[in-house]
């Protein structure tokens, strides 16, 4: 009888546990959906905001270094402080710090205060970004994470798609700061979510490794010390790349059909944004799940998917801006794009498993601090003044398929890396 009660106890304290786990995801996930709307909603209006304020294409790419330079600057900030304190009140704060800036770039009268704006909504998604993760590796143990990771990366091409859409036809409708008031203000609702789900411990997931005492919280120079590990350095180095090229794609590619391909401003965002969530969704969830399949038998399988998935891009996305054909340039965006979003879930996952547990949220921030610094801080500002040396943001284009190349090259070093430690093992 007693038996009994115990195995009762254990599989009622499972059950919790999962149910626990998916309630985190699912509050999470959405979360990160407006994340990504509030995010890229300002693609989807550019020319109007350009025609208005009579910017250069140098300007409008110094909006998203502005949200880049407030995103990138806290994120260690908040990583530190996730690794410390409660993540719940944190996260929290950030969605009402972005939500707020989202709707108050409806309000902005000057350059000055879009690009002020801008940075504020940085602040707030550097938060979430950097511990939103962490939350998510400390629910899941390791053989069911990168699905869990997964799943919760799957709002980054939806929520980028109903940005561009809402953003298209809200400003087309309204007028383009109606896009902003629409998608910021109910942020400003959602953060209450977060505290209706069970804050793990840290380390919980990973065979009880929490950290319950003093002496195992990190230390500054044990986040640094994370470059040390080759699988990390390769990871985020690679990463870099690919944001840069990322960055820049998403936030010029309504721009490109219509300067390039003579489409309006609704049509452009009415196809970016529709093919960014059929290659957001299909390349996210087909390429997490074949990671995980890959990484059964081979530790190094995320890696491999990794490399294979961006390398193949680099000609389609030549091909896409090559073209004079708009159907064809579609054809071959909307397939890059799949293939470009196969390394969604993997990466990250990679990121947090080259780190120890107690040193999650550091890891992701500094990850963030890196890939923005040296991505996309800069790479639309550098394709706008590129466009503007050379007349045209078509031949200014052609970077991102260089960069891509270097993604792939890195990750391949990884993959390369990981399975050597895989059959010494």
């Amino acid at each position: 009888m007693a038996d009994h009660s115990v195995n009762a106890s254990e599989n009622a304290s499972k059950y919790g546990a999962v149910v626990g786990s998916k309630k985190i995801l699912i509050v999470l996930t959405a979360l990160n959906l407006f994340n990504y709307i509030d995010r890229y909603v300002l693609s989807s209006v550019l020319e109007p905001i350009k025609a208005e304020m009579n910017l250069t294409d140098g300007q409008l790419g110094r909006i998203a270094t502005a949200f880049m330079l407030g995103y990138f600057v806290t994120s260690p900030i908040f990583g530190y402080l996730g690794d410390r304190f409660p993540r719940k009140f944190l996260i929290a704060a950030g969605v009402v710090v972005w939500s707020a800036g989202t709707f108050l770039t409806g309000f902005a009268a000057t350059f000055i205060a879009i690009v002020a704006f801008r940075t504020l909504i940085g602040f707030g998604e550097a938060s979430f970004g950097a511990i939103g993760p962490s939350l998510i590796s400390d629910a899941y143990p390791p053989i069911k994470r990168n699905n869990a990771l997964t799943l919760f990366y799957l709002a980054i091409p939806l929520g980028a798609a109903l940005g561009y859409v809402l953003g298209g036809l809200i400003g087309a409708e309204f007028g383009w700061r109606h896009a902003f008031y629409w998608t910021g203000g109910p942020g400003l609702l959602l953060a209450a979510l977060i505290f209706f789900v069970r804050e793990p411990k840290r380390g919980e997931s990973d065979g009880g490794q929490s950290i319950c005492n003093g002496a195992q919280k990190p230390k500054p120079r044990d986040v640094f010390s994370l470059f040390r590990s080759r699988e990390y350095s390769l990871v985020v180095f690679g990463y870099c790349a690919y944001t840069f090229s990322m960055g820049a794609l998403s936030y010029w590619g309504p721009s490109f059909f219509t300067r390039v391909h003579g489409l309006t401003m609704q049509q452009a965002s009415g196809f970016f944004g529709p093919a960014l969530l059929a290659g957001g969704l299909i390349g996210t969830m087909g390429g997490g799940f074949l990671a995980s399949l890959i990484a059964k038998k081979n530790r190094a399988g995320y890696a491999m998917v990794l490399a294979g998935s961006v390398l193949l891009s680099v000609p389609l996305t030549i091909g896409a801006f090559a073209t004079s054909s708009v159907v064809t340039a579609m054809a071959l965006s909307a397939a890059a794009l799949v293939f470009l979003f196969v390394s969604t879930g993997p990466v990250n996952t990679v990121i947090m498993e080259s780190c120890p547990v107690n040193l999650r949220s550091s890891a992701m921030a500094l990850s963030i601090f890196m890939i923005h610094f040296l991505g996309d801080l800069w790479s639309p500002e550098i394709i706008g003044r590129t466009a503007d040396a050379c007349g045209s943001l078509q031949k200014a284009l052609f970077i991102l398929p260089g960069a891509f190349f270097i993604a792939g090259i890195l990750w391949t070093c990884l993959a390369i890396t990981q399975s050597r430690s895989h059959v010494r093992r």
